[in-house]
């Protein structure tokens, strides 16, 4: 989409799998696509797992980094806005790259939205841009970049940068806002439910039950997520919840008949920080 319509892009992020930009005999039904003038100006961040022929270089998805290394030599050369965000944890599944990948489109998005309806996307501010040398762990601004930048990865600006270097580093992605608080808290006989909004940055992880000043519960008791971060409605190898979904439920069958208990439902983000 980003190499046929970048018009209608304001910005990609590709988990593992890049467009093919030259003729490939072994997948000879996929037709190469053309660098087009529109899709360089639209912000593509590559996201492979290392064990995809970073570090380890045989099994099924030993061929991903080849290509994404040819796909961000090709386009970079031309001038793209193009970065490489390799997963130190992972082979194919997603891990924990959304905690990188909503910051950066979030920081796509908020320079390419137009303000007026029907408006083309707005280019990318080229003042704020860092840079980093693929495979490496550093960034810094482009006006202080020693080396060919067309040869460096892109970032958007200082915030994402450093967002990238705790990525690409153990995928510890700062968070210092606390989740939302949760609501609409009922509780009919034993049974507590209440609803709450997700936490955009580190996603929740479980929620906290008070009863008169003392926890209680953790819900759900033991976080398991074997593709990331332990998170409330489970993680499964693509990025997608476990079904049925985890319900905001919880049966206190310890809570003295008769007696009027106060309850306090506190959520809790993947990083940690609780809400007021």
């Amino acid at each position: 989409m980003t190499l046929l319509h970048p018009d209608r892009v304001a910005a990609a992020w590709l988990r593992s799998g890049v467009p093919l930009l030259e003729p490939n005999p072994d997948r000879a039904t996929i037709k190469p696509h053309v660098v087009s003038e529109g899709s360089i100006g639209v912000p593509v961040m590559c996201n492979p797992g290392t064990k995809e022929g970073v570090t380890v270089k045989e099994g099924r998805f030993a061929g991903v980094w080849p290509a994404n290394e040819n796909f961000f030599k090709t386009m970079r050369a031309k001038g793209a806005l193009i970065g490489v965000a390799v997963d130190p944890l992972t082979a194919h599944e997603c891990g924990n790259q959304r905690y990188l990948a909503i910051p950066w489109l979030d920081a796509c998005l908020s320079a390419r939205l137009p303000t007026n309806d029907g408006a083309p996307l707005r280019p990318m501010p080229a003042e704020e841009v860092w840079l980093a040398e693929l495979l490496s762990d550093k960034a810094q601004p482009l006006t202080d970049y020693p080396d060919n930048p067309r040869e460096a990865i892109w970032l958007p600006n200082e915030a994402v940068a450093k967002q990238w270097i705790q990525y690409v580093t153990d995928t510890l992605v700062t968070d210092t806002t606390p989740p939302p608080s949760p609501s609409k808290p009922e509780v009919k006989g034993k049974e507590i439910t209440w609803t709450a909004e997700g936490d955009l940055e580190s996603g929740l992880a479980h929620f906290l039950i008070e009863r008169d000043g003392d926890v209680i519960a953790k819900v759900p008791e033991e976080g398991k997520n074997p593709f990331g971060r332990p998170i409330f409605q489970g993680l499964q190898y693509s990025d997608t919840p476990l079904a049925p979904l985890v319900e905001m439920r919880y049966i206190d069958e310890i809570a003295m008949p008769g007696k009027n208990h106060v309850y306090r439902i506190i959520s809790v983000n993947t990083a940690g920080l609780k809400s007021p």
